[in-house]
């Protein structure tokens, strides 16, 4: 008799524009767990691709060229076994989830790079984002309790 399908954990990352801390998040995350888990990202509003996202994660050889930035509301009818927040914001929604849906919300308050200004020059920005990464991924990896990976 074959063993009843059960459908691996879902993680959910948030922050308020879906663009840099929750999709590097998620892209860090099933990068490291693959099959072992189903993991998305959305925001409270929705933002647009950011560049210096993409540059920092192709170092570590994950490409996110490919996100498109979504909103909570894009997610209908999905559910999540953990919400993990990046931002206020994305913690208020998700706590108001948690009335329809049954799951364990964390809060990781995570600076966003995109909010410092352009006049800081791309070398200083690129070392926030990377910042941003280095800091995802030591967290992800401690909560995950997954090993190994990209080295930064």
């Amino acid at each position: 008799m074959a063993e009843p399908f059960e459908a691996p954990p879902r993680v959910l990352f948030a922050c308020t524009l879906n663009a840099v801390r929750s999709p590097m998040a998620a892209a860090i995350l099933q990068h490291f767990a693959g099959s072992r888990l189903s993991v998305a990202s959305a925001g409270v509003r929705c933002g647009h691709p950011d560049p210096y996202v993409m540059a920092v994660m192709d170092e570590i050889g994950i490409d996110l060229t490919a996100h498109q930035p979504r909103i909570f509301n894009d997610l209908y009818r999905q559910t999540f076994s953990t919400i993990i927040t990046l931002s206020p914001e994305a913690q208020h929604h998700a706590v108001e989830l948690t009335r329809i849906m049954k799951a364990d919300v964390e809060y990781w308050p995570t600076f966003d790079p995109a909010l410092l200004p352009p006049q800081c020059g791309r070398v200083v920005l690129l070392n926030a984002y990377r910042k941003l990464r280095d800091d995802l991924i030591a967290k992800i990896k401690v909560r995950f309790e997954i090993s190994g990976g990209p080295s930064v």
